[in-house]
């Protein structure tokens, strides 16, 4: 019999977020480094000092190398590393760990070079084993192992290039209202058909930055976050999941694991899909969002193009998603979902300037990893 792990809604929250001092094209930084400033920044941001911390959680970068450079000697460590999805995953893990006692303080980095190649860019899984089965065709790269599920969407379900220009020019108008965003720059419908083919069905437009980055997440007990600086944000539900790591081996090229993971943090928090305020869903691809929607059951398949229509995720629009400019337009060091999180805790605590969402009260992120590998889902609230 399924155990029931309703209690631990609300009962852990988010105290601190950060990113680096800076981001983008940072060429004098190593990835260890734009972890150090994220923490250092969010430990700030929370007024938490160094010795308060008993937990670390990181991907792509070992725990081990992450506290030797800060100085901390923890008594709960994780590691898990799938992909882009891993950071979402470890608030989970890291609210399992504050509500059963086994740590108080819980810090998640992540750092990466992923534009200017510093010291190594650090990444999540690449899916190694398909080469072996798709690389012989030129099935390789995340472009192209991307474009193919893309494609058997179109050909499945009638989605066009339109469909996917919806996501891309929504998401850029919300970065031209982060002055953190790499590209801020206007974009128009006839921009995204113009840019050149990546892979396709893919424009330019249609892919991801590859940037110079970082993040960190401090969580604490829902009873300790009232002694810090700002206002709690706790963590109503999470879920996890994974289905393959090479794209041969992927069981539909048109969902992903966020079938499970999804149902299972809503599960959790005890909420519905009309409950949310805003959504942070990772964007590799544009296609990445449209399959996410529909995976996540806020429409069914091969309807994500019409849910999308009229600039509907955009400013002033009635589903507000990746309110920071998302990855296609803010940030992507080669793992993405860290930053779903710090969005989405300023979404809570009503500082994001410009880009605030009205009265947000309920948030969702959601971060996907590897090839559509594994998905991680979190439900947010300051309530």
């Amino acid at each position: 019999m399924a155990r029931d792990f309703r209690n631990l809604s609300r009962q852990v929250a988010i105290i601190g977020v950060a990113e680096p001092d800076q981001m983008g094209i940072v060429p004098d930084k190593s990835p260890i480094q734009l972890h150090a400033e994220a923490a250092w920044n969010a430990m700030e941001d929370a007024g938490v000092k160094k010795e308060e911390i008993d937990a670390v959680f990181t991907a792509g970068l070992g725990t081990l190398q992450q506290a030797e450079y800060f100085g901390i000697f923890p008594r709960y460590t994780d590691g898990t590393s799938v992909g882009g999805s891993s950071f979402v995953i470890h608030v989970g893990h890291a609210a399992m760990a504050i509500a059963n006692g086994l740590c108080e303080m819980a810090l998640i980095t992540h750092g990466a070079s992923g534009r200017s190649r510093v010291g190594g860019a650090g990444g999540g899984p690449g899916g190694e084993g398909a080469a072996l089965w798709t690389g012989w065709q030129g099935v390789v790269g995340q472009p192209s192992q991307y474009s193919l599920a893309a494609r058997r969407h179109m050909y499945q379900y009638g989605t066009s290039n339109d469909d996917l220009a919806e996501i891309a020019v929504a998401t850029r108008k919300w970065a031209q209202l982060n002055p953190m965003a790499l590209m801020r720059d206007p974009m128009t419908f006839e921009d995204y058909h113009n840019s050149r083919w990546i892979s396709y069905p893919f424009h330019l437009l249609d892919c991801c930055l590859v940037t110079d980055a970082g993040g960190a997440v401090l969580l604490t007990s829902a009873e300790r976050a009232q002694n810090y600086k700002k206002k709690p944000v706790y963590v109503l539900g999470f879920g996890e999941s994974h289905t393959h790591a090479g794209i041969n081996a992927m069981p539909d090229l048109t969902w992903t694991a966020a079938r499970v993971s999804g149902p299972r943090a809503f599960a959790m928090a005890g909420v519905e899909h009309k409950d949310f305020d805003f959504v942070e869903l990772y964007d590799s691809f544009t296609y990445t969002v449209g399959v996410t929607l529909e995976s996540l059951g806020f429409c069914g398949p091969g309807e994500f193009g019409q849910f999308v229509k009229g600039q509907r995720t955009a400013p002033g629009g009635a589903f507000p998603m990746n309110t920071n400019g998302g990855g296609l337009s803010y940030t992507h060091p080669g793992m993405y979902g860290i930053f779903t999180i710090i969005e989405a805790v300023r979404q809570l605590r009503g500082e994001a300037g410009e880009r605030q969402v009205p009265n947000a009260k309920i948030g969702l992120i959601h971060g996907t990893g590897g090839t559509y590998s594994s998905t991680g889902t979190a439900v947010l609230t300051n309530q």
